[in-house]
């Protein structure tokens, strides 16, 4: 465990614009290092990591953004263990997920937790959310030049934001650049998935969205108007589910569409039973 440092963590939903504001999360609270879809950064430079966004395939984004294999952990760890910190800020789908990173990381649990919705209006979330699922275009918060020292071709835009001071951002009125990219995974029509891929894209949907929900059974179709899921799962006698089977299938259609390109026709759910 990596001692002496305080972690926070900024929490929400793929695609409203946690890359975004990191930058002045980060300035509020002094915070000297990110952690954002299996990069390290400080002072708007990669100094490791692998990028999320790079994966050929959705999983392979989630495995990257949570440090699923041991030698990209490691390199981060050590990286960690070099640097000079008191703050870092770990972003992250959910309050598991940041949880999950810290862990990894031999960071300490987090310190404050804070949700975009804190720091965002409904309608600049809905507006980074529209972009993302039509023009599928992700931010990374460093400058394009860094970008393209690690990623070579990989940038398709950069952008200049200018931040006044106000209730977050108490500074003085700073300009800040962001590389914007379209990840592989998220170019539609150029990649096939599997059903078997599709499942266990479900599986982790699920996970994220309740891990007290265990899913017995996936049937996946595909027809021209695109998938059709079908899917039986077991809550646990005396468990409240933390949304509604409604929320759930939102939940499941918007993240894989998001992530994948793939159009998801349908969704059922269907609890088999209590036990």
């Amino acid at each position: 465990m990596i001692k002496g440092v305080q972690t926070f963590v900024l929490v929400g939903k793929s695609g409203t614009g946690k890359s975004f504001r990191a930058k002045l999360v980060s300035q509020k609270y002094g915070i000297e290092l990110l952690i954002d879809d299996g990069l390290l950064i400080r002072d708007q430079k990669i100094i490791a990591g692998i990028s999320a966004k790079k994966a050929k395939s959705y999983l392979g984004a989630i495995k990257t953004a949570v440090f699923d294999d041991m030698k990209h952990r490691m390199s981060v760890i050590k990286a960690l263990e070099k640097e000079n910190f008191k703050r870092v800020l770990i972003l992250g789908t959910s309050e598991k997920m940041v949880r999950k990173i810290a862990h990894r990381l031999r960071l300490p649990s987090p310190y404050k937790i804070l949700n975009i919705e804190q720091i965002a209006s409904k309608e600049e979330i809905a507006m980074a959310v529209k972009s993302r699922k039509m023009e599928g275009k992700h931010v990374i918060p460093v400058p394009a030049i860094e970008i393209h020292r690690t990623y070579p071709r990989f940038v398709y835009d950069s952008i200049r934001v200018f931040v006044k001071k106000n209730f977050l951002f108490k500074g003085k009125n700073e300009v800040f650049e962001k590389s914007i990219v379209r990840p592989e995974f998220g170019e539609k029509g150029k990649i096939r998935i599997s059903e078997s891929a599709i499942a266990q894209m479900v599986n982790h949907c699920v996970d994220e969205f309740d891990d007290t929900i265990s899913v017995r059974k996936i049937q996946v179709k595909n027809d021209t108007r695109g998938y059709k899921l079908k899917i039986i799962i077991h809550i646990p006698l005396g468990v409240q589910m933390s949304g509604s089977i409604h929320n759930l299938q939102e939940y499941i259609i918007e993240s894989i569409e998001r992530y994948s390109g793939v159009n998801i026709h349908n969704v059922t759910i269907t609890i088999d039973k209590l036990l």
